[in-house]
């Protein structure tokens, strides 16, 4: 019998709080997981909500408890095992069922299997959830990417289950196919900009003017309650005063330096490099991680070169100013980046995304919401085709003072030595993208040269070359 309303594939820590959630919101949610012991164990210890959580013991079994056209989510980890998921209930879904990626797929994976389904009549949804796994349980922000009809299949289930901010559900349709797994993708790549820049601020904290894990915690405590609350900040002061239980010092102090990472960094970096759009500080924050891998080789070349001498020239106070306004102005680019990768996605791929609607549903639930959230939102309401956030009138009031602060930053960095990679890439993207004039001049001479590639000349039409082309052979002007 047909009593459910959606099932759901993958009962690990995302997908079993994602399915306790919808039925605490009181839809009936039929259950299927690979490992027959997992799914008992869930359903054992679902408590009262178990009455509203159909366990299944094959897909077959999941596919006849679902109420038509039947919805099934796919908490599945990204890649193969999405796509053998997908192979296994084709041939028990029918005309006009829905499959929703749930997982951090890749967006050109979204689309392909899209079209791959389109003539099955099965209808893909590429749905990106944000919020780890406390989000997926009380409620994450939801970017949905699939076609109207599906979207309002499932619309009712999905902002039920999301975050709410001030009452409006933290979810939304952001257009077809890969449109949702896009939109997460760079909410990532802003996530990793924004936790490196917190890492940098922290290390110059602590190898500056020596500021211990506690210390930093409050500084970190009282930025939240100001113009840099976010939920990056919050859980940052909260690491930083969290002792370690087997030997009581700061447990941030023996974590070991190294940062792991899943991809969608990377994506991000790479969607934007093939859009042609400048994405540094993501970039910065992606080789970071990276290099963070490089332990053994970081403490060989430690031993080879002196440490940069880290006097103090400024009170702490001051420095702690500097810094708050350094991160905001960071946080700042990092933002106009993203909201930059995806406004050329949208206009490539056609899919007209929201910009005002995409930073609602970032407000809670996901892992950068922040009060900034509400500045972009109206940004865009402003006007939506906004080149760039830097440039929206609210933001430049922000940046005019803030950029001073960072710019200080990543001076007083560089000369004591202390690696501020995502903080220096914000100041020179700032610089760069507010210089009327830069110096690609030259390199468009040099390739001309080189390589007769051409250049256009200030108050002439067409394309011209260099008389060096006389000595080397290429075309003349």
């Amino acid at each position: 019998m047909s009593e459910a309303e959606i099932g759901l594939i993958g009962l690990g820590t995302m997908g079993s709080n994602l399915a306790l959630n919808i039925a605490e919101k009181g839809h009936k949610v039929a259950v299927w997981n690979r490992t027959a012991s997992r799914m008992k164990s869930f359903v054992g210890n679902a408590g009262d909500l178990a009455e509203n959580i159909v366990a299944c013991d094959t897909l077959e079994d999941l596919m006849q408890a679902i109420r038509p056209p039947r919805p099934v989510i796919l908490m599945v980890p990204a890649g193969d095992p999405v796509d053998q998921q997908i192979d296994a209930l084709r041939p028990l879904a029918g005309m006009g069922d829905i499959i929703i990626d749930g997982g951090n797929a890749n967006f050109h994976d979204t689309e392909r299997r899209v079209k791959e389904l389109e003539e099955s009549g099965i209808v893909l949804v590429g749905m990106g959830v944000s919020g780890g796994e406390d989000g997926a349980r009380n409620g994450p922000s939801i970017m949905v990417g699939s076609d109207k009809a599906a979207w309002q299949r499932i619309e009712t289930i999905v902002t039920d289950i999301a975050a709410k901010y001030e009452g409006e559900p933290c979810a939304a349709w952001l257009g077809p196919g890969g449109a949702g797994h896009l939109v997460k993708t760079i909410h990532n790549g802003i996530e990793y900009a924004d936790m490196q820049m917190i890492a940098e601020v922290y290390g110059i904290l602590r190898d500056g003017p020596g500021l211990g894990a506690e210390e930093i915690s409050s500084i970190f405590t009282r930025w939240n309650d100001g113009r840099l609350n976010s939920y990056l900040i919050e859980i940052t002061a909260e690491v930083l005063a969290t002792a370690d239980p087997d030997s009581s010092v700061p447990l941030v102090d023996v974590i070991q330096d190294k940062a792991g990472q899943k991809g969608t960094g990377r994506w991000s970096v790479i969607e934007a490099a093939m859009l042609g759009v400048p994405a540094t500080c993501i970039e910065a924050a992606v080789a970071a991680r990276s290099l963070s891998s490089l332990k053994r080789e970081r403490e060989y070349a430690s031993r080879r070169y002196p440490q940069a001498p880290r006097q103090q020239s400024v009170s702490t106070g001051d420095l702690v100013a500097e810094l708050e306004g350094a991160l905001l102005a960071g946080k700042i680019a990092a933002y106009a980046q993203g909201f930059a990768i995806m406004r050329a996605a949208s206009d490539k791929y056609g899919w007209d995304l929201p910009m005002a609607t995409i930073a609602r549903i970032w407000r809670a639930g996901c892992i950068i919401r922040s009060q900034l959230l509400d500045s972009i939102a109206k940004a865009y309401d402003a006007k939506p085709k906004t080149a760039n956030l830097m440039v929206a009138p609210s933001f430049v009031d922000i940046l005019l003072p803030a950029h001073l602060a960072l710019r200080v930053t990543a001076g007083r960095a560089a000369l004591q030595g202390l690696p501020a990679p995502a903080l220096s890439a914000a100041l020179a993207y700032f610089d760069s993208y507010r210089q009327a004039r830069g110096t690609a001049n030259l390199i468009q001479g040099q390739r001309d040269f080189f390589g007769a590639h051409g250049f256009e000349k200030i108050g002439s039409r067409g394309q011209k070359h260099g008389p060096w082309a006389e000595r080397t052979g290429k075309n003349k002007v």
